[in-house]
Order: structure tokens, then sequence, then C-alpha cells
């Protein structure tokens, strides 16, 4: 019998042992313009953009109501050149960026370069809100479903706003740190095809391997970590299903990039001495999911790069690293709007 009424001094400790803790709030900064979408955009199952906010040169926040989370949540868009002047049947290729464990959708803007790189400015760039600790899953609430389910909102609710009403076309990749290091993964395997590349930084590629490690992770908003995906033994099948390393074969047409630290002091953005537990745990992680895809003979771009801690200026370098794999896949260049159907 699980003793759950210890959870919160587990959660306390998995968080003190990985040298994470919730950053403080992150202002989006002032907007210039808000209000009201007029004649909001809706998805099928009835989500819709419930405002609008203007919050820097090419930034545009979006608040959705989301029937797959019971309420509403932020993505944050980083918009190419053109965008504001786009017409109706104009399409941009779509890089999604995901935030990690205990942060939120400003994560990106607020931490690295993302909005001053140019080959950015053909690219429709979308920060979903993920939860502090979604998980990018829908959650299986003891085989109940319901929400917060954020893999439907993501790839159902939002992607189709976008396509319906901000020039999201049927061009994507994915890239993610930690906890969205392993959504950029399982969702690229377990959607085969609507992603044409991904990339992960330090991310948890393969859960199963670590579970008793990461259930403290998945309670940290005070859910009961167990409505994730189940025990991980007796519902050892369901994690299987979300975990990248079980679904290596699925990527296969999928151009792949991962990186990852070892732990070990020594590295560059580092203090001297400093070692990290938690990036070397995922750098073994990262170290099967590789050599998995190599047995399966998957093409991965990699770069474990040796010392370095879990932290963003590693992530954000990676990011300029993995951009030739996630662009290139994308084929973008100049003027890469087109009249595409989004599908």
């Amino acid at each position: 019998m699980r003793r759950r009424a210890t959870l919160g001094a587990v959660v306390a400790l998995g968080l003190t042992l990985a040298g994470l803790t919730a950053p403080p709030a992150a202002a989006a900064g002032p907007a210039a313009t808000t209000g009201a979408v007029t004649g909001p955009v809706h998805a099928p199952d009835g989500a819709y953009v419930a405002r609008e906010t203007v919050v820097g040169p090419r930034l545009v926040d979006l608040t959705i109501q989301s029937p797959a989370l019971g309420g509403t949540a932020a993505v944050r868009l980083l918009t190419p050149d053109g965008w504001e002047q786009r017409r109706p049947g104009d399409r941009w290729p779509v890089l999604y960026l995901l935030h990690g464990c205990c942060d939120s959708y400003v994560s990106w803007t607020r931490s690295t370069d993302v909005a001053s790189i140019p080959e950015l400015r053909d690219v429709l760039v979308v920060m979903p809100e993920a939860g502090a600790a979604g998980w990018y899953s829908d959650w299986w609430n003891g085989g109940r479903g319901g929400t917060p389910a954020w893999e439907t909102f993501h790839l159902d609710e939002v992607r189709r706003i976008l396509e319906r009403g901000y020039g999201a076309g049927p061009k994507r990749a994915v890239a993610g740190l930690s906890m969205g290091g392993f959504g950029a993964m399982s969702y690229a395997a377990r959607h085969p095809g609507m992603f044409r590349a991904a990339a992960s930084f330090s991310g948890v590629v393969h859960p199963s391997r670590d579970a008793s490690y990461w259930l403290p992770f998945f309670g940290r908003t005070g859910l009961d970590p167990y409505d994730l995906w189940g025990d991980p033994v007796a519902q050892r099948h369901i994690w299987a299903a979300h975990d990248p390393y079980h679904l290596a074969k699925r990527l296969r047409h999928t151009a792949l990039f991962v990186a990852t630290g070892d732990g070990t002091a020594g590295g560059p953005f580092d203090p001297p001495g400093t070692t990290d537990g938690l990036e070397a745990l995922i750098h073994a992680e990262n170290v099967a999911f590789v050599d998995r895809l190599r047995e399966l003979g998957i093409s991965v771009r990699t770069d474990f790069y040796g010392p370095g801690r879990h932290s963003w200026p590693y992530w954000e370098r990676e990011l300029h690293r993995a951009l030739p794999t996630l662009l290139g896949a994308l084929g973008t260049g100049r003027g890469a709007a087109t009249h595409e159907v989004a599908r």
C-alpha cells in the first residue's frame, strides 16, 4: 500500500535532491494592447481564444478557454515577419518550444535570446503553458481520465486554433528542455508525422528507467503523482506508452537532436567545482535513449557536451545548435509564408 500521507515530504525531498525550486512568478511585461478577441477562434471541441495580449515586439499571448483543462491556459507566440499583415491563406512553419518542470510558458522568452534569433523571423514560434508539472500528458486519474489533459490541449486545441486563425501551417517541429524535452520526444513519437523534427535539451527521455525518482515531480502541484500514468509496475504499459525510449521505433522518420551534460564539474557556465546529480541521471537516460535509436537504425544528432549542470545557459546554447536540424526539416527561408492549406 502506498503511503500517500507522506507525499508532501517525498515531493520536497525529490526537489531538494534535484536542486530545483519553483521560480518566482515571471511577469509578461506591459501590454501594448489588450482586449477580448472579437469573434474568437474555436477548436472543434469548443476551446477558444478568450483574450489576446501584445506583450512586446512580435510577442502575443493568447488566453485559451480549454475543455481539456477545465479552465484557461496561456500560449505565447513569437510571430514571424509579416504576420501582422497576414491574409487568410498565409501559413508559416511552426516551432513549438516546451518548458520544463516548475516553470511556465514565459520561460523561453524570459531566460533565453529566442526573441532575437534572426533565423526565427520566418517561423511562428509557439510556447504553450504546460502546468508546473503537467508532463505533456492526458492524466490517467485512476482510469477515469478527465482533466488535466495537456496532450489534448496542445495537439488538438492549440494546434487547431493556431491553424484556423493565427497563420500556423502544417510544417511543424518541436523542442523542449527537461520535462519539455520529454514532451518533445513523446509527442513526436506518439503522433508520427505531426512533427518533422524534434529536439530535447536535458530531457527526461526514459522516465520508466528512474520511476521512483520522477514520481515526486509528478506530484509537484499537489496532485497525486500516481494519477499521471498510474503505478510504474501495475500500469507499466501506460508508462511505456509515453516513454520515448519505448516509443523509439516511431521516431524513424523524424529529424532528431538530443543534447545533455553529464553533471560533472567544469562546465563553462557553472561555478568552479559544482556538480549536478539531476543532470547526471538525465545523461544516463539520454545515453540509453540514443543507444536504442541507433540499435533501430534511426539517425539522431547528439551533443553530449560533458561537464554541465541542469540550467538555462546550456539550454539556450543547445537551442542554437539544434536550429539547423529543426529549421532544416521545416525548410525555412526568408519569405517563408505560403498559401498552404493547414491540416
